[in-house]
């Protein structure tokens, strides 16, 4: 009798290797990026393009300083101060080492502001930037010590000073020395005020704790991106709070404009023009270029 296994075809090893081995063309995980508003898949070069502003819904996305930088100073022209302040663990507060650690790696920054000078479209600045990758921009004891100090360097040299805002409050991880900041850095903007000197504030999501309680909301003019942030206690803490479902859009950019808290929402792609003719007007249309 027969068996069956004469008749078996028989396997060709390499041509069942190559079909086992074929897989579907891969599409880099870097190359998309989800809008977390809108939900959409987007190219992400596409989002860059557009100065990580959603093409769909408008959504602004989180930016690095240095890129906000590159966006508003003219090429070229800026110049970093107090680069070499760096944060130390000075309270000896258990895993902080580990996190700024952690923090510098991420963002590629020492601390989570940068200031310097630079032109906007000719009219020469003092300028600081908070960086939402570095601990959220927390405000520590560096953070305050560099904001005051350019606020002094500008009253020194009579310059504006533009400021963009990205905050969770003050670091926790240093105590009251980090609280201490908001009183550091009011003086300093007060000062640079009785100047007769002008302070603009742009403030981007999310801008809270004790960072709006000093310096965010201390600008002569208060600027703040489409649907940012802007509070204090945030949202949540309040409703555990009092119990209470707050209203919808509450403590955005938007709801706090109605209220008289923000002089201008200005999408980002607007910004640059949009100070520029704030500082026109300010130097009675003298551009020192």
């Amino acid at each position: 009798m027969l068996r069956k296994s004469l008749f078996r075809k028989p396997k060709n090893e390499l041509e069942y290797q190559e079909v086992g081995n074929r897989q579907s063309p891969s599409v880099p995980d870097d190359m998309y990026i989800s809008c977390p508003e809108c939900k959409h898949t987007l190219l992400k070069a596409e989002v860059e393009e557009n100065q990580y502003v959603c093409p769909k819904c408008s959504y602004h996305f989180k930016l690095q300083a240095r890129r906000r930088i590159q966006l508003l100073a003219d090429a070229g022209s800026f110049q970093e101060l107090d680069a070499d302040l760096t944060p130390v663990n000075i309270l000896d507060f258990p895993g902080y080492d580990a996190k700024l650690t952690g923090a510098q790696q991420k963002s590629g920054e020492p601390e989570g502001v940068i200031c310097g000078t630079a032109t906007v479209n000719g009219y020469h600045v003092a300028l600081f930037v908070m960086d939402p990758a570095f601990f959220v921009g927390t405000m520590g004891t560096v953070v305050g010590e560099k904001i005051t100090r350019l606020f002094e360097y500008a009253t020194e040299h009579k310059l504006p000073v533009l400021g963009y805002t990205v905050s969770g409050g003050a670091r926790m991880q240093e105590g009251i020395l980090s609280l201490m900041q908001m009183a550091k850095t009011s003086g300093a903007v007060k000062r640079h005020s009785d100047a007769g000197l002008l302070y603009v504030t742009v403030l981007t999501n999310p801008t809270t704790g004790g960072v709006t309680a000093s310096f965010a909301m201390e600008g002569d003019i208060i600027l703040a991106e489409p649907k940012a942030l802007v509070a204090f206690a945030g949202p949540r803490v309040i409703e555990q709070t009092i119990r209470q479902k707050l209203p919808s859009g509450f403590q955005r950019a938007e709801f706090l404009l109605e209220k008289g808290f923000v002089d201008a929402i200005v999408p980002r792609n607007a910004q640059k023009q949009y100070l520029t003719t704030v500082l026109k007007l300010h130097q009675g249309g003298i551009c020192h270029a």
